[in-house]
């Protein structure tokens, strides 16, 4: 028997971070995706705990500023992608805001780290948000363009081809038989 399962990437997180800082005694802030607030500066023992204790569920402790400059990139782009509301304000504007620093800087910094443009890592991530919808829901693909503020079915099929290699409707033949076996 197979079981598929939703869950909330930002919930499921939190709350493991919760737990894990709570277990630690570690005053703490939840700031903004991928951000914690310490209250006090941690002994070197305390942060090796805790960097251990993440460690065992795939979350890491980012010490290079630049690394952590990209995932807050990343984290910020997630936020901005599954936000409808955030969606009505110009992206690159967002970004700046959101982090302090001017969109071409932060465009640098991610392509020197990453060898990919901001540009291009959101066209993958609205792929990847696309075949969620498409598996998770009986939405149209009129509707998950839509949704996905896509001009037309049209783009998002170009772009999701030349990023998947397949198009949308292969994509949930094959997810359809996959289910179904």
């Amino acid at each position: 028997m197979t079981l598929f399962v939703k869950y909330n990437f930002d919930l499921v997180c939190k709350t493991l971070l919760k737990e894990k800082l709570d277990a630690l005694d570690i005053s703490y802030t939840l700031g903004n995706v991928g951000e914690i607030h310490i209250d006090k500066t941690l002994s070197e023992e305390k942060l090796n705990t805790l960097s251990a204790s993440l460690k065992k569920y795939g979350i890491d402790i980012l010490t290079n500023p630049k690394t952590t400059m990209v995932e807050r990139i990343k984290n910020s782009i997630d936020e901005f992608l599954r936000d409808k509301d955030l969606r009505a304000i110009n992206f690159s504007t967002y970004l700046a805001d959101k982090l302090h620093y001017s969109y071409p800087h932060l465009s640098t910094i991610f392509s020197e780290n990453t060898y990919t443009s901001i540009e291009n890592y959101i066209i993958l991530k609205k792929v990847d948000l696309a075949k969620e919808l498409m598996c998770s829901t009986n939405l149209t693909l009129t509707e998950i363009a839509f949704q996905l503020d896509y001009s037309s079915v049209a783009h998002l099929s170009g772009q999701f081809k030349k990023t998947t290699g397949l198009t949308p409707s292969t994509f949930q033949r094959i997810m359809k038989n996959k289910t179904h076996n």
